[in-house]
């Protein structure tokens, strides 16, 4: 199997985004990217705390929450076609989506108190988990692996982007925002699914180190950005759907 046919379920790592880079720069290390991740992720932090301040003053962050999304999803996509502005579009994504965790969590914590903390927890919990059974090689990344989780991620991201457009015709999938056993169900499913992902961006990144660009250390670190906030949103999603319900 050659470098160009990897593949991992994360677009952050996608083939496009990792080709054609120059053999004769500085390499991406291991070093780098884990001190510009948790550069990264204070800037998340820092927003996240702003908005989740606005919150306990009574300010609706509507407009700091959708926003914040919104300027995630361009970021990202300048990442993904212009790499070489990731040292740029990475920190600026950080900061954006800290906006949108901010907004949900800070409501998460009006009606359940201590509850984002806790999905913190096992966010961070679920990444040390992963990166042990990577590195144990507990869990091998095969082929048949990266296309069975490859296809449930698609299939749950079709089904959100779904809801998202129909949402605008006050539409809703219960399946999705509800508290039934099938609801709970997708929800598990889907958290399994980001979990597991950090496999694939472990087993990728690991595949890159010391070959890429030093500048693909910020792509590096948007991906796993990626992974980790949709861990945590869904973990958040599953404990307050569980305290609803019992």
């Amino acid at each position: 199997m050659t470098w160009n046919n990897y593949r991992t379920s994360n677009p952050a790592f996608s083939n496009y985004v990792w080709k054609n880079y120059s053999s004769n720069k500085a390499k991406m290390t291991l070093n780098g990217i884990f001190f510009k991740s948790l550069f990264s992720i204070i800037l998340v932090g820092l927003t996240t705390w702003y908005v989740w301040d606005l919150v306990y003053k009574g300010v609706d962050v509507t407009w700091y929450t959708s926003g914040g999304m919104l300027a995630a999803i361009v970021f990202s996509l300048l990442t993904s076609f212009k790499r070489t502005w990731a040292p740029i579009t990475t920190p600026l994504y950080a900061l954006s989506k800290g906006l949108f965790l901010g907004g949900i969590s800070a409501y998460a914590e009006l009606k359940f108190e201590g509850m984002p903390m806790r999905a913190v927890s096992v966010t961070i919990l679920t990444f040390f988990i992963m990166l042990i059974l990577y590195k144990a090689n507990i869990v091998v990344v095969t082929k048949k692996f990266r296309s069975v989780l490859i296809t449930a991620i698609i299939t749950i991201m079709t089904i959100y982007i779904l809801q998202w457009i129909v949402s605008f015709f006050d539409i809703h999938f219960p399946f999705i925002w509800g508290t039934s056993w099938f609801a709970i169900g997708f929800n598990v499913i889907a958290a399994l699914a980001a979990s597991f992902s950090l496999l694939l961006d472990f087993d990728f990144i690991d595949r890159k180190l010391y070959r890429a660009p030093k500048y693909y250390e910020w792509v590096a670190t948007w991906g796993l950005l990626v992974t980790l906030i949709w861990l945590y949103v869904e973990v958040l999603r599953l404990m307050k759907k569980l305290a609803i319900r019992f």
